[in-house]
């Protein structure tokens, strides 16, 4: 169905909202307080023009100065030293207010005592890791990786079924909600009221009646754009405990950045569905937002489930309470008999490690034949970039499938700035021609594969809590594979042709907004 006059309100609605208390509405005022600070410095000193231009480019220089020793990814620091050289003022005051960390302190510091802490609640089985270590020894260094960045060990004995679209996910999911009897956790980036979420809030309602403890975690996002602010609290009336992560203030925190992008959802423990669905209408195409919205999920049964309720217990302790662990880990979770390796894990934007792109790149560089991927968003820094061009130079075939019809005509634009590159490199590029392609997945030699919420851009790269599962050997993998096969039918291959024949508004639309990428 298309889009009816109330959906389109609501999204004129959410466009002027996000532009008001987004990144959009901090860099316009910061820009207009500079525009009107160099006016009045200019007409007070209008006698002393030739210092205040000395004291900007002083301001300048420092500012590069201080960017190009800092730990910013290469393709960051250049975005920032054009943004300081073009505007001075602007630039270092936008650059101070996003490194100082400005209302984060706090959420950084719990953040790491939860880490800390949940390292030592799911041991490490040595025989799981002996196992894969025989099955595929380029893959250990990466478990060891991702250990070490959080309590994320690799299982067996976890069943794993892949959903090819959000319509069977949610058939699914409804299935399983109904089987709980001690806990349900939700922790999704949107959650917006129709047929999908009503559905499963019916559910809800009546596990929680019924003694189950429920808990809703969203994205803050949401109160500004879907949900009523006081949600949370119509929702206790119901039992169901509620949180509202990192809720938007405008101009004075930066909060803007750091989002929970993750999807979630927690069943006693023992099952758990992850992957690009979150809880409204347009995902399982109750009506048509961007044509067609192919999407996909995963569901796991099994002790790696355990990884999952670690994630949503740290998120949900983040506002200082003290995190029950021992309540919801205590009781054993029975192995399936199924074969392969699963490994759930989570990314964080408040440490060091860019854990969802080094999994992403690892398997880039161990690929032998192929590298399938889906992806809404293609906004790469070098690193990336180098890695899908690197291994279709060294004779893989990377196939890359992203939407035939964008939901943000920014991110499409600056999809197409790498399109020459990877062409070029050997990289197979593919729309989707039926409408909008929002899974994230990869998958390797019919062997590993990789379903989650982590997207090839900077947002989710850099500035998103993540999360996602790796797999290798699981039957879910061939499923993976299968359904790249059959989307990418439906799918227009993009040539050096295609490439040539782009309109010249698109190409200078990309051109431009790719000097300030690792900001949007």
């Amino acid at each position: 169905m298309g889009m009816g006059k109330e959906d389109l309100v609501k999204k004129s609605k959410y466009g002027l909202r996000r532009a008001i208390f987004g990144r959009t509405g901090l860099i316009l005022v910061l820009f207009l307080l500079q525009a009107g600070l160099l006016v009045s410095v200019m007409v007070w000193f209008r006698d002393w023009h030739s210092h205040v231009m000395g004291g900007s480019a002083l301001l300048t220089a420092i500012a590069v100065l201080v960017v190009l020793n800092s730990d910013l990814d290469p393709t960051a620091k250049l975005t920032w030293m054009v943004v300081m050289t073009v505007a001075p003022v602007f630039g270092a005051l936008f650059y101070w207010y996003t490194r100082r960390d400005v209302g984060h302190r706090l959420l950084k510091r719990i953040m790491t005592e939860r880490q800390a802490q949940s390292r030592r609640l799911i041991d490490q089985e040595p025989q799981v890791l002996k196992a894969l270590q025989e099955r595929e020894p380029g893959a250990v260094g990466m478990a060891r990786y991702v250990r070490r960045s959080g309590c994320f060990p690799v299982f067996d004995g976890t069943h794993s079924v892949y959903f090819p679209s959000g319509e069977q996910f949610f058939e699914q999911l409804l299935t399983e909600l109904e089987k709980a009897e001690k806990f349900i956790f939700l922790e999704y980036f949107i959650v917006d009221e129709g047929h999908m979420w009503d559905s499963i809030l019916e559910i809800l309602k009546r596990k929680a009646a019924r003694g189950v403890d429920v808990r809703l975690m969203y994205d803050g996002t949401c109160e500004f754009t879907l949900l009523p602010r006081d949600y949370p609290k119509q929702l206790e009336r119901f039992g169901i405990q509620c949180q509202v992560f990192a809720p938007l203030e405008p101009f004075v925190s930066t909060h803007y950045n750091y989002r929970d992008h993750r999807k979630i959802l927690v069943i006693d423990g023992h099952t758990a569905f992850t992957g690009g669905v979150n809880l409204a209408d347009e995902y399982i195409n109750r009506f048509e937002k961007y044509g067609h919205w192919k999407d996909t999920a995963l569901m796991l049964q099994g002790p790696a489930v355990r990884s999952f309720t670690v994630m949503f217990l740290q998120l949900w302790s983040a506002d200082q309470r003290t995190p029950d662990y021992h309540r919801f880990l205590s009781a054993p979770v029975e192995k399936q008999d199924c074969a392969g390796f699963v490994m759930p894990y989570s990314d964080s934007p408040l440490d060091s490690d860019r854990v969802g792109e080094q999994v992403y790149i690892d398997l880039l560089s161990r690929a032998k034949r192929y590298v399938h991927i889906m992806t809404p968003y293609l906004i790469l820094d070098g690193q990336m970039e180098s890695a899908l061009c690197y291994a279709a130079r060294r004779g893989v075939d990377v196939r890359i499938i992203l939407p035939g019809i964008p939901d943000k005509k920014s991110a499409y634009h600056l999809a197409k700035t790498h399109f020459t590159a990877l062409n070029n490199a050997g990289v197979k590029l593919y729309t989707y021609t039926p409408g909008f392609v929002h899974a994230k997945s990869f998958v390797v030699d019919d062997t590993e594969a990789v379903v989650g919420t982590i997207n090839l851009d900077y947002r989710s790269l850099y500035h998103h809590f993540e999360c996602a599962v790796y797999m290798h050997g699981t039957d879910a993998v061939a499923d993976v594979e299968q359904d790249f096969a059959e989307t990418q039918k439906q799918c227009r291959r993009v040539t050096r042709e295609t490439i040539k024949s782009e309109k010249w508004t698109v190409k200078l639309a990309g051109f431009v907004l790719k000097t300030i990428a690792p900001l949007l």
